[in-house]
């Protein structure tokens, strides 16, 4: 298994390369910004991107799948219930950076829940895990004992659920059913910020742990 992590654009966003070692073959998570970096990054791995698979379309993790795309000719997937957030990115990015951006190009096919990505030898499998976004799902490898978690659950905090499409209640229960069910040792790899593990966040995160 690959898996190379780079911090993107200015909400520091973590995109994810997964790759097999043995085919070469890898995916791209959740391509937020700086896309020449996030292809330096592929050529360096010595991968070939086959897909580009999003957790959610927030603007900070959507910025550059249409540049990402172009340069790889990778399919774009994004579960359904997301669409309304992927069509909201131009407006999000005139209110939250003053900025003016075309359109992210619709997915060429959507994620749903249970369904598993295959990339070469390795696979991953999707959990929808709405409350962030409506349509935010996680990729885990059971494999390698890790979740690409998004903005769900991240070290002793969880994703916001003050934004458009957003729910608290239901992100607690997508945390709590969709990832407190993997083990333990399961490696957490959030959208921002440093990785931790499900044990951890099970007992002490303040919102969704034990202690809360």
């Amino acid at each position: 298994m690959i898996l190379k992590g780079i911090t993107v654009g200015l909400l520091q966003e973590n995109c994810y390369i997964f790759g097999c070692e043995r085919t070469r073959r890898a995916v791209v998570i959740d391509p937020g910004d700086n896309a020449p970096a996030i292809l330096q990054l592929a050529r360096q791995s010595d991968v070939t991107i086959e897909k580009i698979i999003n957790t959610h379309a927030h603007l900070d993790h959507v910025l550059a799948v249409n540049e990402v795309k172009a340069a790889t000719g990778a399919p774009f997937y994004l579960h359904e219930k997301d669409l309304p957030t992927l069509h909201a990115v131009p407006d999000a990015a005139r209110l939250w950076l003053g900025a003016e951006i075309e359109p992210i190009d619709e997915p060429d096919a959507y994620l749903e829940h249970g369904q598993i990505i295959q990339v070469g030898d390795e696979e991953l499998e999707v959990r929808f895990t709405p409350g962030h976004a409506p349509g935010h799902v996680v990729f885990v490898y059971h494999a390698g004992g890790l979740v690409l978690a998004g903005d769900t659950l991240f070290q002793d905090s969880i994703g916001r659920f003050d934004l458009p499409g957003a729910d608290g209640p239901t992100l607690f229960k997508s945390i709590r059913e969709q990832l407190f069910s993997l083990p333990d040792d399961y490696r957490v790899y959030p959208g921002h910020g440093g990785a931790t593990t499900i044990g951890r966040e099970r007992i002490s995160n303040p919102f969704v742990g034990e202690q809360a």
